[in-house]
C-alpha cells in the first residue's frame, strides 16, 4: 500500500481528534498525533501481510521477543473472577518452554482500588467521563490504553491485548513480526460489507476498505511504538462511530474492535492473521495448537451431549451466569460427547478455582 500524503493524514487524524481534545490532551501532553503514520520497523512498505510477508521478516524471527501482557477491566464481580482465573493460566504458561509472555498488567479503569490489587499487577486509570460511554462499557477500553501507555514503564516491546474472559491453553510465542502486529481474524468484522458506513471513518484516499483488516483490539500481539500511535486514533474513532447513530446501530456491540481495526489502517498498519490465535467454545471444537480458549459464548448441552442451539440446556457453562458474583469451585464437567475445546475449558476453570485463595471473595 503505498504512502499516504502527509497531510491529508493530519487532516484526518485532527478531524477525528476535535471532538475529544481536551479528554486526549489531559494525558498526551506533547505527544503529537498527527505524525506521519508510515512506519515499517523493517525499512519497507507496509503491504498485505495474509498475501505476503518479506522474507526479511519472515525469517527475522531469532532471538526470544517477549512480550507485555495488558487486559482491561472494571471493578465489578462479573470481571474480577474472570480476571482471577485469567491471570492464573498466564503464571502457569508464562516460563513454559515456547513461552515468550513477559510481565502482565490489569489495566483498571474504576478509577480507584479494589482487592485484587495485591493479587494481580494493577495499574488505575480514570474510566471516561460520565456520560460519555451511553452504557457501552467497552469504550473506555481505548481510552484505558492510552492512559496507561502515558504513564506506565514497559520493559517490553510488545504488547498482547487481552481480555479477561481469554485463559491461556498453551504457551504463546510472539507470533508478531517487526513492524506486522498479530492479530485473530473475527468472522464478523466484514470491512467489505459495510464500505457505505466505514467511508465516515476512512476516505476514500486512504484506498479501499480492504486495507481495514476483519479483527478488534484483542487478541492483537503489536509492538509498543505502533500501539502509542493507534490508540488514540482508536479512542476517538470509538466515540465518532458511537456518536453516529447509523453506524452504532449498525456495529452495536462490536463498534469498538471495528474502530480499532480502522484506526490502524489509518496508520498504515496491517496484520498478520492467525486463526490460531484463539478458539471460541462451543463453536470451534477441537484445541489443537490453538493458543487462547475465549469463553465468550455460552455452552449449552443435552445429556446426550448435543448443542441446544440458543435454549438453556440441561448442562451448561456460561460466564453471563455469574454477573453478580464467582462460580462456584468444581463444576460439573459436561456429558460425553462433548467437545474437547469445551471439556478443556471448563477443567481450567476448575483448576484455577481451586488453587486461587479465598475464591469466593468478590
Amino acid at each position: 500500500m503505498g504512502s499516504p500524503s502527509p497531510l491529508l493524514l493530519i487532516t484526518l487524524v485532527l478531524g477525528f481528534s476535535f471532538a475529544t481534545y481536551n479528554l486526549v490532551t489531559m494525558v498526551m501532553h506533547n505527544r503529537s498525533i498527527s505524525k506521519p503514520i508510515v512506519d515499517d520497523t523493517n525499512g519497507g512498505m507496509f503491504i498485505d501481510p495474509v498475501i505476503e510477508i518479506p522474507e526479511s521478516v519472515k525469517n527475522s524471527k531469532n532471538a526470544r521477543l517477549p512480550f507485555h501482557v495488558a487486559l482491561t477491566a472494571t471493578d465489578a464481580p462479573y470481571s474480577k473472577w474472570q480476571c482471577r482465573i485469567m491471570y492464573y493460566w498466564y503464571k502457569k504458561q508464562k516460563d513454559m518452554p515456547g513461552s515468550e509472555m513477559g510481565g502482565f498488567t490489569r489495566i483498571l479503569h474504576s478509577g480507584s482500588p479494589d482487592n485484587l490489587m495485591d493479587e494481580i499487577p494493577t495499574v488505575i486509570v480514570d474510566p471516561l467521563p460520565a456520560g460519555l460511554d451511553r452504557g457501552y462499557i467497552v469504550l473506555n477500553r481505548p481510552w484505558a490504553f492510552v492512559q496507561w501507555l502515558e504513564k506506565a514503564t514497559i520493559e517490553e516491546d510488545y504488547i498482547l491485548m487481552a481480555e479477561p474472559d481469554h485463559v491461556f491453553v498453551t504457551p504463546l510465542p510472539n507470533l508478531a513480526r517487526g513492524g506486522y502486529p498479530a492479530a485473530f481474524p473475527f468472522f464478523y468484522i466484514k470491512p467489505d460489507q459495510n464500505e457505505k458506513l466505514l467511508r465516515k471513518f476512512f476516505p476514500e484516499e486512504m484506498g479501499p476498505v480492504t486495507n481495514i483488516d476483519p479483527i478488534g483490539n484483542s487478541p492483537v500481539i503489536i509492538k509498543k511504538d505502533l500501539l502509542e500511535k493507534i490508540a488514540p486514533t482508536w479512542m476517538n474513532v470509538s466515540l465518532k462511530m458511537k456518536d453516529d447513530p447509523e453506524t452504532d446501530k449498525a456495529f452495536g456491540w462490536v463498534l469498538e474492535m471495528y474502530a480499532y481495526a480502522v484506526a490502524s489502517a489509518l496508520h498504515g498498519v496491517q496484520h498478520i492473521l492467525r486463526k490460531d490465535f484463539m478458539l471460541q467454545p462451543p463453536w470451534d471444537v477441537d484445541i489443537a495448537k490453538n493458543f487462547i480458549i475465549h469463553y465468550t459464548y455460552g455452552c449449552d448441552y443435552n445429556m446426550k451431549g448435543e448443542l441446544t442451539y440458543g435454549k438453556i440446556g440441561e448442562w451448561r457453562f456460561d460466564k453471563r451466569s455469574y454477573l453478580r458474583g464467582p462460580p462456584p469451585r468444581s463444576l460439573p464437567l459436561p456429558p460425553p460427547g462433548v467437545p474437547e475445546s469445551v471439556v478443556t475449558l471448563v477443567k481450567m476453570v476448575n483448576e484455577a478455582t481451586a488453587n486461587i485463595p479465598n475464591w469466593d471473595a468478590e
